[in-house]
């Protein structure tokens, strides 16, 4: 009767331990996408998305102090996909691009144009858009095409922007030489400098351009272009895993509508 009592105790021990068992392994299955698909990222369970939240309508701080634009809700939705909790670390456009550079966020949004040397110092995923390099001027301004910047005394840039490195460049290379060209930390500081007279031009991007004209009576922007870029997610380069689920998420998410409807909600068609 003894033994009877101890097979019995032993039986139910071994079915309460199985059933503890069944019980834990579907969270264990949907805790850890990130290491089901060979990934890491810089804090477990998070993807860091370093921004300038400046750039209008691809990131901004709206009134209530939280982030949004494009970039924002694509990363939120790519951080979706993987399983992920997005985190928006703020700061300006060139640290943005060294912290994914250096690897102290996980990716860079932030209206990021794709050249030789950024390519040289990070990766980039598949491309999502395509930017447009503008120039803004006032409504009486001298200046009324793209050509006439080489007379221009001064030209205003955000720091570090493709328009910067273009502008900035030597006349031989097509650009009109530093000491033409002035770097401010936003767009909006560069375009403030235009309305009050502290420089001629402000080269930026399409979009933000409408923004900061809608804002600023007696601001144009020239018909002609001043150059057209592709914007991809910028990562440390060598985090290929990574790399490859945003690709795959940005894939499914333009297959199934969600990226177009995200663009939609803040660029409305012409």
């Amino acid at each position: 009767m003894k033994n009877f009592s101890a097979l019995l105790l032993t039986l139910v021990m071994v079915l309460s331990l199985a059933a503890c068992g069944s019980k834990t392994e579907p969270a264990a299955d949907t805790k850890e996408p990130a290491a089901e698909a060979g990934f890491t990222t810089v804090e477990a369970g998070k993807l860091h998305m370093s921004t300038s939240a400046d750039f209008p309508p691809y990131e901004m701080i709206a009134d209530d102090g939280s982030f949004e634009g494009i970039d924002v809700e694509v990363a939120q939705a790519i951080a979706d996909k993987l399983g992920l909790e997005l985190v928006v670390d703020d700061m300006d456009f060139d640290a943005a691009l060294l912290a994914a550079q250096n690897g102290q966020s996980d990716i860079v949004m932030a209206g990021v144009t794709v050249n030789e040397e950024r390519l040289a110092v990070m990766d980039f995923s598949d491309s999502y858009a395509t930017g447009v390099q503008v120039v803004i001027v006032k409504e009486d301004s001298p200046i009324q095409s793209v050509d006439d910047l080489a007379n221009a005394e001064m030209i205003g840039c955000q720091k570090a922007t493709t328009g910067y490195i273009y502008c900035s460049d030597t006349v031989e290379n097509g650009g009109y030489g530093e000491d033409h060209v002035t770097a401010y930390d936003t767009g909006a500081t560069a375009v403030m400098a235009l309305v009050n007279g502290q420089v001629d031009a402000v080269v930026i991007d399409n979009e933000p351009a409408k923004a900061f004209v809608a804002a600023n009576p007696g601001l144009k922007i020239l018909d002609t272009e001043f150059a057209v870029e592709d914007y991809a997610i910028g990562l440390k380069k060598g985090n290929t895993q990574l790399l490859d689920a945003i690709n795959g998420a940005m894939a499914e998410l333009k297959a199934d509508g969600t990226f177009q409807a995200i663009v939609d909600k803040y660029i409305t068609a012409e």
